[in-house]
């Protein structure tokens, strides 16, 4: 049985990691609006730029000359990979690392060769552990992201794929449903895939180009591919200080309860000693009379 002293110490230590798990628990509800602030203002673009590529590439014709658009044999993908750079965020990580290393294993299994290009620390210690090869790694780009960082990383896979490095793109995050609620989600970025017939619309398509489409969509491609990859970050990005702030709220319960149960086996010990103390003094007492 601890002593009163150890029980003690313990009150005080989980009381101390109490506080703190509080404090990152606002930390985390601030940001998360801030972070939901700046989705919430990404999301108009992005999706009118989804909506414009949906209808161009409804219109890219067998006889045009469009690099990303093009079909090949896969023999090598690249899987840009977003994940945080540090912990104690739930089960954000793992959820989304599971879900990146089960579908490049499948691809794998296919005989496809995988780069990855790990967004997060978490992600590239994940990957690393298992033996695959990381072509690119960026810090702290999981929760101070910018146009900047999309951009970076959109030069790198038009690069890898206009070179024949790869043959397709793809991009693993997670995706914001609510406080509660992130999915894992698998997007293919490259080569662009065809739009169905019911995505395109004649009027929206009715453009001229200058001077052709194929020029057209070698500077329009690299600009959808980033404002998709930032989209992607921003929405990680949220999912993070979800989870963050969701996981620290249990911890600060968990520790809560933890402080009452050792109060509670305190106050029983403290008063078993002096039941004790008491009945030592009067049996004392009775033995002397």
């Amino acid at each position: 049985m601890p002593s009163l002293k150890a029980i003690k110490k313990r009150i005080s230590s989980v009381a101390n990691m109490k506080k703190i798990t509080k404090a990152m628990n606002l930390v985390a509800a601030s940001k998360l609006q801030k972070a939901k602030s700046r989705l919430d203002n990404v999301k108009p673009m992005y999706g009118d730029i989804r909506d414009l590529m949906d209808n161009i590439r409804a219109g890219i014709s067998d006889d045009m000359n469009v690099p990303f658009a093009e079909e090949r044999e896969v023999k090598n993908a690249a899987y840009i990979v977003l994940t945080s750079d540090r912990g104690l965020c739930g089960a954000y990580n793992a959820l989304v690392s599971k879900e990146a290393f089960a579908f490049v294993e499948a691809n794998t299994k296919k005989g496809v060769d995988s780069k990855i290009i790990a967004v997060g620390t978490k992600g590239w210690d994940y990957f690393r552990r298992r033996g695959k090869e990381i072509v690119m790694r960026c810090e702290g780009a999981s929760e101070a992201s910018s146009y900047t960082d999309a951009e970076v990383l959109g030069q790198k896979v038009s690069e890898m794929y206009k070179s024949g490095e790869v043959d397709e793109v793809y991009i693993i995050y997670t995706h914001f449903e609510s406080v509660l609620a992130h999915i894992p989600y698998i997007e293919k970025l490259l080569p662009l895939k065809a739009a169905s017939s019911e995505d395109f619309d004649p009027g929206a398509f009715a453009m001229s180009y200058d001077p052709d489409v194929s020029t057209f969509l070698e500077h329009a491609v690299p600009m959808y591919l980033n404002i998709t990859i930032f989209g992607a970050m921003m929405e990680s990005s949220v999912c993070e200080y979800a989870s963050r702030m969701t996981s620290m709220d249990s911890a600060t319960k968990n520790a809560s309860d933890i402080v009452d149960d050792l109060t509670l086996d305190f106050n029983r010990k403290r008063q078993g000693i002096i039941t004790q103390e008491i009945t030592e003094i009067v049996s004392g007492a009775n033995a002397l009379q």
